[in-house]
């Protein structure tokens, strides 16, 4: 299987002043933690990770020190999570027939759920992790007035890895661009042409980390692994 790890972010919202994957967490950086798990998984054959040019030397001295047992290839992302998974799809070797995409903020992803990704991917198609959202959902107007409470008995709250074929992934991201169509995962491309996406269960622990609690909480967790 060949996995997409996307970590061309930025560490704004987190109030970093550098790319957020770059920053340590129980003795680590974010995406060291997030790439030592994919390496664990038993289906995982090929990673590709999607950087901006400015972070390549310190993402390759992380992957170095990992001592990868499988190929890690660097490739130039984008302007946009689009553009720079359009990019990595471009960087995939010819015998890539199923692509697993990754947030390299999701640094406590299971080596397991790369593995039960990648098994479904092969046998029913398109897939993602997800999880039942538990809390109860608002609609709010902009002067944060609410407006009505969502039923959530259908709701789920997508993660990552997401997995494709990639022939069909790639038909979708040439359809985006003619329609220009802009998304924020890969999933809903296939939503806004209609195809099927199924849904794989994820973890509470697989959350992205996006502000400074969320790197608070995943010390936390990490520095609690045996």
């Amino acid at each position: 299987m060949h996995v997409l790890v996307a970590a061309a972010g930025s560490g704004r919202r987190v109030g970093a002043d550098r790319n957020k994957l770059l920053l340590p967490v129980a003795g680590r950086p974010v995406l060291a933690w997030t790439v030592a798990a994919a390496l664990q998984s038993r289906r995982i054959r090929w990673i590709g990770i999607i950087g901006q040019p400015h972070d390549q030397e310190a993402i390759l001295a992380i992957l170095h020190s990992l001592k990868p047992h499988c190929p890690i290839h660097w490739i130039d992302g984008g302007q946009s999570r689009q553009d720079s998974v359009q990019r990595g799809l471009a960087g995939l070797p010819p015998d890539a027939r199923h692509v697993l995409i990754h947030d390299g903020a999701r640094c406590l992803v299971a080596p397991r759920l790369f593995d039960r990704c990648a098994d479904a991917v092969e046998h029913r198609g398109a897939v993602i992790a997800a999880v039942p959202v538990t809390d109860t959902i608002k609609r709010v107007s902009p002067d944060q007035q609410v407006q009505a409470t969502i039923d959530r008995s259908q709701l789920w709250a997508a993660q990552t890895p997401q997995g494709f074929p990639v022939g069909q992934l790639r038909q979708a991201h040439h359809l985006a661009r003619e329609r220009q169509l802009a998304v924020t995962d890969d999933a809903a491309l296939f939503e806004a042409l209609g195809w099927p996406v199924a849904v794989e269960p994820g973890s509470p622990r697989n959350f992205k980390i996006t502000t400074p609690f969320d790197l608070e909480l995943a010390a936390l967790l990490l520095g609690s692994k045996p």
